[in-house]
């Protein structure tokens, strides 16, 4: 058999959000001795550096309802074309943001894999927002409030049709886990778009670990693996202060720990991806040392 395949992918994205630093995530990610770690728990771990990707400071942002759309796409598409080639090479991939936009790339290289295997992929999406803004509706044109839309097949056809079809994942298929900033106008696009939500609320109310029982029922049930992407500002800012847009009242240390030891338990995840932690914002790599013990639970770490 052989140990299982981890194939990381660094994106510095800083193109989705008016606030600069998230492109240093993998960076901070590694210096957290991120791929020791997962060789420590028996993965075979091969790391394929960083992608290139502009830096805003080179280019105008073009359409202001939708910042770098066109560098953003660039870059997504030739995302999802690694993706797509780690995932048929029979390794799981792990991205590491940069801004949540790059989710667009990375769900529609595994979905794109799925599909020319007459699969159906699942997705839990971990966050404090959203990110179900189109161009027409968002309050900064910022495209890291985006990629969920684009990944359900509203948006701007640079993002939706990557691979040639849309949406990327069936709404009965997907889930979004710790919402609790919404734009109004985007609480429309949720509500009409069928996916499941669980909001803080509902976390507060049912506890955590009921609300991933439901969840992975619904990314599993009639779907053949799912895809995880986890904004750090699923977080409380207590717990990790480097995040590009911090919103109060987020998933304590425990909370997430059991969120992605309850993925690793499911066997069924078959990518991860982890966006938005910015060093310049954190204390001491604080918030990037959290988010690498997430990923070694998402990939199987046991207390026990």
């Amino acid at each position: 058999m052989g140990m299982p395949k981890i194939s990381i992918v660094g994106v510095p994205m800083d193109l989705g959000a008016d606030r600069r630093g998230v492109d240093m995530g993998p960076s901070a990610l590694r210096y957290a001795d991120l791929n020791k770690n997962l060789q420590g728990l028996g993965y075979d771990v091969k790391d394929l550096g960083d992608m290139d990707v502009i830096i805003p400071e080179t280019h105008h942002f073009g359409d202001p309802k939708a910042k770098y759309l066109k560098e953003i796409a660039e870059a997504c598409g030739r995302l999802a074309n690694m993706v797509l080639e780690i995932h048929e090479e029979g390794s799981t991939p792990l991205v590491l943001g940069g801004d949540h936009s790059i989710a667009v790339g990375t769900v529609s290289g595994m979905a794109e894999s799925f599909r020319r295997h007459g699969k159906k992929l699942g997705l839990m999406w971990f966050d404090a927002h959203a990110d179900f803004n189109t161009p027409e509706i968002s309050p900064s044109g910022n495209v890291h409030g985006m990629p969920m839309a684009s990944i359900m097949g509203y948006g701007p056809v640079e993002l939706t049709r990557i691979f040639g079809f849309a949406p990327k994942i069936q709404p009965e298929h997907a889930v979004m886990i710790g919402i609790r900033e919404v734009d109004p106008e985007e609480r429309l696009m949720v509500k009409k778009s069928g996916v499941r939500v669980f909001t803080m609320k509902e976390i507060d109310r049912r506890g955590i670990g009921s609300v991933m029982d439901e969840a992975l029922s619904i990314v599993t049930k009639g779907a053949d693996g799912y895809a995880v992407t986890l904004d750090a500002d699923f977080l409380d800012p207590d717990e990790s202060p480097g995040v590009a847009t911090p919103v109060r009242g987020g998933a304590n240390y425990r909370e997430a720990h059991l969120a992605m030891e309850m993925v690793a338990d499911s066997t069924k995840m078959v990518s991860f991806e982890i966006t938005e932690i910015n060093p310049i914002l954190d204390a001491q790599n604080k918030t990037a040392h959290f988010g690498m013990e997430l990923i070694l639970s998402a990939f199987g770490k046991q207390i026990l």
